[in-house]
């Protein structure tokens, strides 16, 4: 026999499953497992055809790779303006927020990442080409000036925000950065300068850390803060510029551009005189550049193209310097587009012919006006020529002005007092002659019941009460009130109400109160 301490418990054999619920259609929770976090193409609601339902699974994988190319295709598409020995550069615009950081010497550094022996005593725009990428950077430095940052960073494909270890980007800094964000930025880069000088070594990733929370408040998508000290971090930035695509900003893409690299002034004082031409180098970017359209070059104004030529640079290293000189001035004389005679002028506004012919050849909307009136279309309306009030009628009752004359239509009024037939004369203020007789009897009429005399009715005379009544009035208003008050005391919360109103409905309101007066 077992002892009492153990438990006594059914054998797993003997335990019976239930069948599961079977039903026709799948419960939510049921499909949502089946699909395992599948996303469906189509939205919700829209109606599929027959050939997408009976679609197989070849069929799809098939339509998957379609989009695959389509999006590389696009993507290919975005970057051959940079592919090839001709492509255009990548445009890179160095930005510092601190006052302690020297955009030119972070170009330096970063050009030295890629070759040791980099020019490293060229200031202000350089061209920098990577062998390893097979792409052209252009860096652009500037300062601290708000205008000059802004129109660079216009034409930026990449720019570069520089922040300092020590000293915070402040009140300028962040004007800085809120100008570029608001006037449209494509791909953010953002470096720390100078970082070794913090010491110990082990707080240089703090203030990394630092930095990061700050850039990441103005671009939540900056994942790193890359340190300019560091060759292999340099060296990643130079990858990051070269193979990333840059996004661009709508509004530039909508339109031609470009980032002037030279400008060639006229050589002699004559050519100044005669309006003579200034060539701007520069690879144009965006939309195609029609040479009928006015350009605008920075704060100078618009200006006349005169024609577009090529002015590729050559790139043949191993032929000799003169066939590399005749290749150059071939190139420079290849013309692209000339304008024709649709080209824009310009004047701010359109041209006014004056018209000189004779007062009956001007057309009614710029001959001088000398009638009064609305002249639209050229044609005259509420002119004093052109009356349109309504002729009166003939016959009219005696005393009718000519404002009366107008309301009433037809030949005939519908007054029954006029029982003249004939024509009453109207003179030129529109008053009708009276007769003699008439006037007479108007003057010797005497008021009656029903005509209302012209002279005001008698006033009633005014009571003025004495002295001792007043007294009386007051004390008896003063014990009335006396009364009034005393019943408030007694039933604070009575009030009246007038017969024909229901107290359910004007005390809605009132409903769940103890007191009307402390609630």
């Amino acid at each position: 026999m077992p002892p009492a301490s153990e438990s006594h418990h059914h054998r797993s054999s003997t335990k019976i499953v239930h069948k599961p619920f079977k039903s026709r259609h799948a419960t939510k929770g049921f499909i949502k497992e089946l699909t395992k976090g599948k996303i469906d193409r189509h939205e919700k609601g829209s109606r599929k055809t027959p050939h997408q339902q009976v679609m197989s699974k070849l069929d799809r994988r098939n339509q998957a790779k379609q989009l695959r190319q389509i999006k590389h295709q696009q993507n290919i598409r975005s970057t051959s303006v940079f592919a090839g020995q001709n492509g255009a550069p990548r445009i890179v615009v160095v930005v510092p927020l601190c006052a302690d950081c020297d955009a030119i010497m972070a170009i330096r550094q970063l050009s030295r990442s890629e070759d040791e022996h980099a020019d490293l005593l060229v200031e202000g725009p350089r061209r920098v080409t990577v062998e390893r990428f097979k792409q052209t950077l252009h860096y652009v430095p500037v300062g601290n000036d708000l205008i000059s940052v802004m129109n660079a960073c216009r034409v930026a494909d990449f720019v570069v925000l520089l922040l300092s270890p020590e000293q915070e980007a402040g009140e300028h800094g962040e004007q800085l950065i809120r100008a570029i964000e608001g006037q449209g930025i494509s791909n953010v880069l953002t470096m720390v300068q100078n970082l070794h000088i913090i010491q110990p070594q082990k707080k240089q990733s703090q203030v990394v850390t630092s930095l990061k929370s700050y850039i990441n408040h103005f671009f939540p998508d900056q994942d790193k803060v890359s340190s300019l000290d560091s060759d292999r971090e340099c060296a990643n930035v130079i990858r990051s510029l070269c193979t990333t695509t840059p996004k661009g900003v709508v509004w530039r893409e909508d339109r031609s551009w470009l980032l002037v690299e030279n400008v060639q002034w006229p050589e002699t004082q004559d050519e100044v005189e005669d309006n003579g031409v200034v060539v701007i180098t520069g690879v144009i970017r965006g939309k195609g550049m029609k040479a009928n359209r006015l350009v605008q070059v920075g704060d100078w104004g618009h200006f006349q193209i005169e024609k577009i030529t090529d002015a590729t640079l050559p790139t043949a290293k191993k032929r000799k310097a003169d066939e590399m000189a005749m290749e150059a001035d071939n190139i420079a004389n290849t013309v692209l587009e000339t304008p024709n005679q649709d080209q824009d002028d310009l004047d701010e506004l359109a041209p006014y012919d004056e018209t000189m012919g004779e007062p009956e050849e001007i057309p009614m909307s710029e001959a001088p006006l000398e009638r009064k009136g609305v002249l639209l279309d050229d044609h005259h309306y509420f002119s004093d020529e052109n009356n349109v009030m309504p002729p009166p009628p003939k016959r009219l009752p005696k005393g009718t002005s000519s404002y009366q004359a107008a309301w009433f239509l037809g030949d005939v009024s519908d007054d029954d007092s006029s029982e003249d037939d004939e024509e009453t004369p109207i003179d030129e203020e529109g008053d009708v002659p009276m007769d003699p007789q008439d006037e007479l009897a108007t003057h010797d009429l005497e008021p009656t019941e029903a005509t209302p005399s012209e002279y005001p009715a008698e006033s009633e005379p005014f009571h003025d009460p004495s002295l001792a009544q007043d007294a009386e009035e007051l004390e008896a208003y003063r014990a009335s009130r006396k009364v009034t008050a005393a019943e408030d005391r007694e039933f604070p919360d009575e009030i009246e109400l007038h017969p024909s109103v229901l107290a359910r409905e004007r005390l809605a309101r009132y409903r769940g109160l103890r007191s009307f007066k402390t609630s």
